[in-house]
């Protein structure tokens, strides 16, 4: 009986040991709120990786939530802007809606600004960005903390619904410009999407419409191949996701 006990608190000790590599090796993802409305996070995992905050949830003005994520973990989180939700989860969102529910079922719809990681990758280091490549539909920052390496800002502090093109514009029933779309979504054509003869980084140019989201934000992606001032690398940190950063 002694033995058993004994193997017993050696194995609960090495559990404990477990548990607390897998909470210390966690990256936490801090998502924050500083817009003046509601907003309804999503969150989509790549790879089979785990889905955080269950895909999808309410965050009012002002709040925050965290999100441990695992070594490896891979995928984006978007703001949805003027949702409405039953009982059940099911409803609609004017911008960035998933499937029709809370809990995210698939990306973001077009226009959307999107936050996108992929976690302890190449080297050990974690891959980050704020895309503008399928739209905008609030202001979007992420912030690195207690990591090593270049570890810079990424994001698009900047109003782009109050700038944007006319002919990119996505307005609600009031009228009200909501969103502002990419050129590829806008036009659909292989210039613009970096499609067919357009498909590789050679012969993707930037355009008129990918240098203004370029000039208003720059530390975005503003097109497919904006890749060489657009991609940052952090190690070992945590980040804060900001919808409507002030700087």
């Amino acid at each position: 009986m002694a033995v058993m006990q004994k193997l017993c608190r050696v194995l609960f000790g090495f559990f404990l040991i477990i548990v607390k590599l897998s909470i210390a090796s966690a990256t936490v993802f801090t998502l924050q709120n500083s817009c003046s409305y509601t907003i309804w996070p999503g969150t989509l995992s790549g790879n089979g990786a785990a889905i955080l905050g269950d895909g999808g949830f309410a965050l009012t003005p002002g709040a925050t939530i965290q999100l441990p994520a695992p070594p490896g973990w891979s995928g984006r989180f978007w703001a949805r802007t003027g949702c409405n939700f039953d009982a059940a989860g099911n409803g609609r969102c004017t911008t960035g809606d998933c499937g029709g529910t809370l809990k995210c079922n698939g990306g973001g719809e077009p226009p959307v600004s999107l936050a996108e990681f992929t976690l302890v990758g190449a080297a050990g280091k974690d891959f980050y960005d704020v895309s503008l490549v399928d739209g905008y539909n609030v202001g979007l920052g992420v912030r690195p903390s207690g990591g090593a390496g270049d570890c810079q800002y990424a994001g698009c502090v900047a109003d782009l619904n109050g700038s944007c093109p006319k002919e990119l514009e996505m307005a609600d029933a009031g009228g009200v410009v909501v969103a502002c779309k990419s050129a590829c979504a806008a036009f659909n054509t292989p210039e613009y999407c970096c499609t067919g003869e357009h498909a590789t980084p050679g012969t993707c140019a930037p355009t008129q419409y990918s240098r203004l989201f370029k000039a208003a934000c720059p530390a975005a992606y503003s097109y497919a191949y904006d890749d060489a001032s657009s991609t940052c690398t952090c190690t070992g940190s945590d980040y804060l996701i900001t919808f409507c950063p002030t700087a």
